[in-house]
């Protein structure tokens, strides 16, 4: 088995156009035989912030760098952005997108993209929502629970 960990992220957001919304993220980590799980929430996110936060909170609690990271995720703005380059033409305009808007989450972008190239090697992988992938369904949980604790 090759050696390297295997993150599953999701972010999930109730009322994703209101004030004062609620937005989970979760993830899930493996690395051989260890397993962790982690999950929180926000007021008055959306839920592609917290598809960001999930990513950027799982590579924070990673303690190595140099082993190789497969990330799997079912948000296709997290998965396109690294593997079509768009934060690089981001940066190249002055964080201008392509429709000559200012990016959104600009602030989350930002600390995912230096994270992100503080490890030797991160593949992200792009699966589909709400089909039966069980680590993806976990990741999904923990989003809710994540949610579900901003409430209490």
């Amino acid at each position: 088995m090759e050696d390297k960990i295997i993150i599953y992220t999701d972010g999930a957001c109730s009322g994703n156009q209101h004030d004062e919304n609620i937005g989970g993220y979760g993830a899930v980590l493996i690395y051989k035989d260890n397993r962790k799980e982690i999950c929180g929430g926000e007021i008055n996110t959306t839920n592609n912030r917290m598809e960001l936060k999930a990513c950027i909170m799982a590579l924070q609690a990673l303690k190595k760098k140099s082993i190789p990271i497969e990330i799997h995720t079912d948000s296709a703005y997290l998965c396109n952005c690294f593997n079509q380059k768009w934060y690089v033409k981001w940066q190249k305009n002055g964080w201008i997108n392509s429709k000559k808007e200012p990016v959104e989450n600009k602030d989350l972008w930002s600390e995912l993209i230096d994270l992100v190239n503080s490890f030797n090697s991160i593949n992200f992988i792009k699966v589909k929502g709400h089909s039966g992938i069980e680590l993806n369904e976990l990741a999904d949980a923990l989003a809710n629970k994540g949610m579900a604790e901003v409430k209490k």
